[in-house]
């Protein structure tokens, strides 16, 4: 998350992240399409020559299975799970302390009520660092898990994760040439291999870029464009598939102050925006009081503590959710542009006993509800992170938390 995982320093890895806050802004810029060519033709190439070219065996568009729009697909995803602290993972899949993602783990998801499955993946520790040549095993591995998804009929995102903050940390000038080199050498890869997955899989170009200032916005913007022209490149299935970008940060105030265009297509109506929710951060990730503040033990309307009053959040409750979804709804989903709520989740707070322990969780699946529902009201389509201790054991194949998951399928209307 964040695209940086949150570790527990000396225990176990924990996903957590932060939130953001919004703001208003003008009006998405889109750009004319055209559509594809019979064959696909050499998208320009910044950069060329820091790696070989990877799009060695370019195919004729296909449209077979991929006629869907990006809007037609987001109707039909009403809650999204993310598969945290995996393929992403420092190290290898089980870096991070979870089992080997399963078919087992994956028919559990479906048949708990879950339409989908965004699978954060690291791609740049599995590949040679002078050519960027990605290890074909580590290919081969990540298509098993994206067919475990779409056998079980799950729409699924596969992204560029942190991937140790390559591109993430580096939106800057003096990276933006050999970023864009390894963008589209790495993508035009794993396009090349996922290509024959029908309109089930999306690509995300990556997750939470690191984005400070308006002027970096240059920079991303040619990071998106370098990810869809590779991708685009391979034909193929790819050349209809439905494709993902994220906004700053994937914060929903700097991406509603400062995210004005998307990138040019070849094919109309095929992407999506995306931005991430961990608002408030007391309540959300703070797991301990600090001199600047106290953490938020309890969140929304009913729930405040009368005897704990030091860790009732300060702000960022209902009335924020609504205000930074519907800036969100009027900068994209209005003008045909859906949205990706890539993640959100709360923080379990296990360490609390008596009535504090109840209001808290009552509390947190309150806030797990009510961000689902109101994302969906807003037309964003909303993915809870787990990073390995939420909804699921993945180590038994069972629910880890029927209240919590219920909370979830509660907010989508599935309950």
């Amino acid at each position: 998350m964040k695209c940086r995982t949150l570790l527990l320093l000396g225990s176990l890895a924990l996903a957590a992240a932060h939130g953001s806050e919004g703001a208003i802004a003008a009006s998405i810029v889109t750009t004319p399409t055209r559509p594809p060519a019979s064959t696909p033709a050499p998208a320009h190439a910044p950069n060329a020559g820091i790696f070989p070219s990877y799009n060695l065996n370019p195919v004729a568009a296909d449209d077979t299975g991929m006629k869907s729009t990006a809007v037609q697909i987001a109707s039909r995803i009403r809650l999204g799970w993310n598969i945290g602290n995996t393929l992403e993972a420092i190290g290898g899949e089980t870096g991070w302390f979870n089992p080997p993602v399963s078919e087992e783990l994956i028919r559990l998801v479906k048949t708990s009520g879950f339409d989908a499955v965004r699978i954060p993946v690291s791609w740049n520790q599995h590949a040679n660092q002078n050519t960027a040549k990605i290890d074909p095993a580590w290919l081969d591995r990540v298509k098993q898990v994206v067919k475990y998804c779409v056998d079980n009929n799950l729409y699924v995102i596969v992204n560029i994760h942190w991937d140790g903050g390559w591109l993430q940390n580096n939106v800057t000038a003096d990276k933006q040439a050999a970023n864009n080199a390894k963008q589209r050498a790495l993508w035009e890869q794993i396009a090349t291999h996922l290509r024959d997955f029908d309109e089930h899989l999306l690509f995300a170009s990556a997750s939470e870029p690191n984005v400070s200032t308006e002027e970096q916005m240059g920079v991303l913007n040619s990071y998106h464009q370098t990810f869809v022209d590779a991708v685009r490149a391979t034909g193929g299935k790819n050349s209809y598939r439905v494709l993902v970008v994220q906004g700053p940060t994937a914060d929903i105030e700097k991406s509603a102050d400062w995210w004005t265009t998307m990138p040019n297509d070849t094919t109309s109506d095929k992407l999506m925006a995306e931005v991430h929710f961990y608002t408030p951060y007391n309540f959300v990730s703070m797991t301990r009081d600090e001199r600047w503040g106290k953490a938020a033990y309890y969140w929304g309307d009913g729930f405040h503590s009368s005897t704990d009053a030091e860790h009732n959040p300060l702000w960022g409750e209902e009335a924020t959710v609504n205000e930074l979804f519907g800036r969100m709804k009027q900068q994209f989903i209005d003008r045909g542009i859906p949205v990706i709520l890539g993640e959100y989740t709360a923080v379990r707070r296990d360490n609390l006993t008596g009535e504090s322990l109840r209001l808290h969780q009552e509390s947190r699946r309150y806030y797990l509800k009510y961000v689902t529902q109101q994302a969906l009201e807003n037309g964003l389509l909303p993915f809870y992170w787990d990073g390995g201790s939420g909804v699921f054991d993945r180590r038994n194949g069972t629910v880890l938390d029927q209240a919590e998951l219920d909370a979830l399928l509660t907010g989508a209307g599935k309950r």
